[in-house]
């Protein structure tokens, strides 16, 4: 291991073998992944090695850490006795003293793997097999397995949502309902990147440490568009990638026992709709899944915002489908260690794994890929008179778009080419989504630095 001269920051070369997933395989399957890597989607290996290799960087631009490493590369290369990976110019922030971290290691690892088993599994050649609700349920299951996260024993992974950006009290509110969840036994699972999805990690930590619970889980699911974005967070023990947004959302939804709500912005007000659109259907009317939305004080009018803004679109019946309590994690503990037992009874008696919630029902409408154009984004229906379900899914689909075009790399190229997405709709929905989306600017939910330019345009 070398360290080399760069004319930007400190790097390193380096040459790793993986572990765990990628070190039983048969010469036709390295060869496969070798092909993977250095075909089509050498870049996005790139790109997510790179944010990987930065973790714990606060910065939410995508291009940054490509821009500060612009000759980082990274290889796959096949050997005897399975694979190996040769790091470029690495960021030297990934090593001690000319060693690369060990848990740095291990999410490296899990890139190779899932982009590895992306391109081989769902290549094009399995196009048809995901024109389906089931096909694209067994693509996420296989996905789930393949990184060893499906693992039987009794229910109590928590999924916390929230926000990359936040503030300080409501950072140390998600560590507080963190602690208090750890101290039950359960086991958190986030969206792998700072603020809201470190936050529980961070607290969990600590009571697991008191409780001395052994088998610890962190799971961050992330997809390539949000990683570069958002790193993932040096807590995270268990990283998994999947192909895209829909497919993070579903695999979230599998996995969780239990899903909590903290403070965020668009993407937060999308997995907030894409959960309850879900459970509003008549399928899953009778399906224990407790879904709690809860803050520090200071935040209790941004979920008064949210939740008035979820009774004019989705009506009074999405309310029944969760809880907001205010200021209190060990409430918010207790709630969902109750709702958890809930859902162990219902799973026994319908016979339904522990590990993998095939009872839900999640339509083709929520599964399908949805890229934001600006004529896909000025297409949505958002009017009254629908079904709850579609319009949820519409108006998550417009919610995803800003994301796309606040932190991802294509969706930012399409706002710098065309301008602002436009989002039509009914005049009363589009003043409470204008004024929801005001409100996130103003307490800087948007972005972790720099002035927030908005990426859209809502026309009542």
């Amino acid at each position: 291991m070398n360290e080399t001269v760069s004319s930007t920051l400190p790097v390193e070369d380096a040459r790793i073998y993986p572990r765990g997933g990628l070190d039983v395989l048969s010469r036709t399957e390295v060869a496969r992944l070798r092909d993977a890597s250095s075909g089509g989607m050498h870049e996005l290996l790139r790109r997510c090695a790179l944010a990987v290799l930065t973790s714990g960087s606060a910065n939410d631009d995508p291009r940054a850490a490509r821009d500060l490493y612009p000759s980082f590369d990274i290889q796959v290369a096949q050997q005897d006795r399975g694979v190996r990976i040769d790091l470029k110019n690495a960021p030297a922030m990934a090593f001690v003293d000319g060693e690369i971290i060990r848990g740095v290691a291990e999410l490296l690892f899990a890139v190779v793997r899932d982009l590895a088993w992306t391109a081989i599994e769902l290549g094009p050649e399995y196009a048809e097999d995901l024109e389906s609700s089931a096909g694209i349920t067994d693509a996420v299951f296989g996905l789930l397995r393949n990184a060893r996260v499906l693992r039987p024993a009794d229910p109590n992974l928590v999924v916390c949502w929230g926000g990359h950006s936040i503030s300080r009290e409501e950072y140390i509110y998600t560590k507080q309902v963190g602690y208090e969840l750890g101290l039950r036994g359960l086991d958190i699972c986030t969206g792998c990147g700072p603020g809201a999805m470190k936050g529980p990690m961070k607290g969990a930590t600590i009571a697991h440490a008191k409780q001395r619970k052994r088998t610890n889980r962190y799971i961050g699911i992330t997809e390539p568009g949000i990683i570069a974005a958002e790193s993932p967070n040096p807590i995270v023990n268990e990283l998994v990638i999947m192909p895209d947004i829909e497919k993070r959302l579903e695999a979230f939804v599998r996995l969780a026992h239990g899903i909590i709500v903290f403070p965020g912005g668009v993407g937060t007000a999308e997995e907030i709709l894409y959960l309850l659109g879900i459970l509003l259907r008549e399928e899953n009317a009778g399906l224990p899944f407790p879904l709690i939305l809860t803050g520090p004080t200071i935040a209790a009018p941004y979920f008064e915002q949210i939740d008035r803004f979820l009774r004019l679109t989705l009506g009074e019946a999405a309310t029944s489908r969760y809880q907001i309590v205010i200021g209190d994690p060990a409430a918010v503990a207790k709630k969902m260690s109750t709702g958890i037992r809930k859902v162990r009874e219902a799973r026994l008696a319908h016979k339904d794994s522990f590990y993998f919630n095939w009872g839900i029902d999640v339509p083709l409408e929520f599964q399908q890929p949805f890229v934001p154009t600006h004529a896909a984004m000025a297409a949505l229906d958002l009017h009254h008179g629908r079904a709850p379900s579609a319009l949820a899914a519409d108006l998550r689909r417009a919610f995803s778009g800003i994301v796309a075009g606040n932190v991802k790399e294509e969706g930012m190229r399409r706002i710098e080419a065309h301008g602002p997405f436009e989002i039509h709709g009914a005049a009363d929905m589009m003043q409470a989504l204008d004024g929801l989306l005001r409100a996130f600017v103003q307490q800087r939910r948007m972005k972790i630095a720099g002035e927030y330019r908005p990426c859209y345009r809502v026309v009542a």
